[in-house]
């Protein structure tokens, strides 16, 4: 495999900063929203505050990638007097909660660092940090980049996984010889 140079994206949390105003869910939602700047549900929003107010935490949950399958582990975690499901410190999009998936659709959400045209400096929810709690940071790796399978690949085994390996190559047969007996009906006219 060749080795790629690759912008690393970050950002880091500095939680003894973050006071819990919700501004980066406020800005992201915004930022989310259609029209952009329309509306700001919260529900849109590509970040959580995870608190606990009594003890002055607070931590903002960035939506990691989707998984299709729920956890098998459910730990518990306990800080004091509070305990916590494995679920509360999840950045994934899973099936068993609704937690980072679009209110409209159900799609299930990530933190895309506020991509947009032109780019941005900085994703929103760090500009907007009033504590300078959130750190974007990037940097250069170099890393292995598996070779993409073509599209048609990517098509075809997507295919095959709907509707099995058998009905697709009865249908690719029996569009190759549709076509093949187009092509006679061409070449006899």
């Amino acid at each position: 495999m060749a080795k790629q140079k690759k912008t690393i994206k970050t950002i880091k949390v500095d939680l003894a900063k973050c006071n819990g105003c919700r501004a980066c869910e406020v800005i992201c939602a915004a930022f989310h929203a259609t029209p952009k700047y329309g509306t700001s549900n919260p529900a849109r929003s590509r970040v959580r505050l995870i608190n606990q107010p009594v003890k002055d935490i607070y931590l903002p949950m960035f939506a990691g990638e989707y998984t299709a399958a729920e956890c098998t582990g459910r730990l518990r975690y306990v800080d004091g007097a509070k305990e916590y499901e494995e679920c509360d410190y999840c950045r994934a999009s899973c099936p068993s909660r609704d937690l980072f998936k679009e209110p409209d659709s159900g799609l299930p959400v990530t933190c895309d660092m506020c991509e947009s045209d032109p780019p941005l400096e900085k994703p929103l929810c760090v500009q907007w940090c009033i504590n300078d709690a959130l750190i974007y940071e990037e940097h250069e790796e170099e890393v292995d980049e598996p070779g993409k399978p073509a599209e048609m690949q990517t098509g075809v085994e997507a295919l095959v996984d709907k509707y099995g390996l058998q009905k697709v190559l009865d249908t690719v047969t029996r569009l190759a010889s549709q076509s093949e007996l187009g092509m006679r009906k061409q070449n006899d006219a």
